[in-house]
């Protein structure tokens, strides 16, 4: 494994992050301890979360996931070595202000989030999306005074479009605030318009790290999804509504063929070619089992060369698209 700095931060990371959108959700506390014990064992030392992660399913409730975390970080004790993100910003509760970016919900969601966790501070918190209702000053001046007091480190913006983080990046600048080290944008070889055209110029001007999610497109680039062919899961209907289009099925056919020449499968490609993302810090790779999370780690081996890349390019590219559609 290697590591690499992250953005213009002063800490480094693993390749990947082990992301835990499923712990609490689709795998149970025992399953989840065990891929985060073998992620740790292959080198990963980035986890990712967020407050409302977990509150899925008939059991489920908002913290779930942090709960396992943390439960895990205690029996571990390796919480020094980890670099622990998580994120606020969803409905935790009925109560109208528990949610958002305000400075009464913030400092709240950071103590439920810590005490779930187990521990005295986060690596980098995450707004979750963008607060329309809170000025942006108000949640840069929280974020900083937490800062101050080292109950975070860092602080970064996912989900966001690029006005927004440029909104806040001027606000900091202008009051002298702690600004965003690091965005975490959705990006995979079947979605790359938004985060490629409006978030790789501010990624490259401002020096940010990228933790970017669902590098296998929610499972559609595994290879498990085909026009006629629908797996059993929870997230299918999210799947045929984002992916279910000709030309991604063309990017299967492509991903498909170069696995078959790297003895690969198709996971480990797609996740590869993120890797191979120069604006890219690390991926988040979620996992339900150890041979998920093996197969999927293991796509840091494989060498994508320049014309596996241009096919992979030429099949997804979105500037042809747009060329065509003026």
């Amino acid at each position: 494994m290697k590591y690499v700095k992250l953005g213009n931060t002063g800490i480094k990371i693993s390749q990947v992050v082990i992301g835990s959108t499923n712990m609490g959700w689709r795998i149970n506390e025992q399953a989840s301890h065990e891929v985060l014990d073998k992620a740790v064992e292959l080198g990963v030392n980035a986890i990712d979360t967020a407050n409302i992660y977990g509150k899925w399913g008939e059991d489920g409730y908002p913290g779930r996931s942090e709960d396992i975390i943390g439960n895990w970080l205690k029996k571990s004790e390796i919480r020094e070595d980890i670099v622990l993100a998580t994120k606020l910003f969803g409905e935790m509760s009925e109560n109208v202000n528990d949610r958002g970016l305000s400075r009464k919900h913030i400092h709240k969601a950071l103590k439920g989030s810590m005490k779930r966790l187990q521990t005295d501070f986060v690596d980098i918190y995450f707004t979750h999306t963008f607060d329309a209702e809170t000025p942006v000053e108000e949640t840069m001046r929280a974020f900083t005074a937490l800062i101050e007091q080292g109950k975070i480190h860092y602080i970064g913006a996912s989900n966001h479009p690029a006005w927004r983080i440029m909104e806040a990046l001027w606000v900091s600048d202008k009051y002298g605030l702690e600004r965003y080290e690091v965005l975490q944008p959705v990006y995979n070889i079947a979605k790359r318009h938004t985060y490629e055209q409006d978030l790789v110029p501010l990624v490259e001007k401002y020096k940010l790290g990228v933790t970017s999610y669902s590098p296998l497109g929610t499972g559609f680039l595994t290879g498990r999804y085909g026009k006629d062919m629908l797996p059993e899961t929870p997230r299918v209907d999210g799947v045929k509504r984002r992916y279910f289009k000709d030309r991604n099925f063309e990017i299967l056919k492509t991903l498909k063929k170069i696995a078959k020449e790297k003895d690969a499968t198709m996971a480990q490609i797609a996740i590869s070619w993120v890797v191979h993302q120069e604006s890219v810090t690390a991926p988040i790779l979620g996992a339900n089992t150890i041979e998920q999370l093996e197969e999927n780690v293991g796509a840091l081996e494989i060498k994508l060369k320049k014309d596996d890349l241009q096919q992979l390019d030429e099949a997804s590219d979105w500037k042809t698209l747009d060329e065509l559609s003026r």
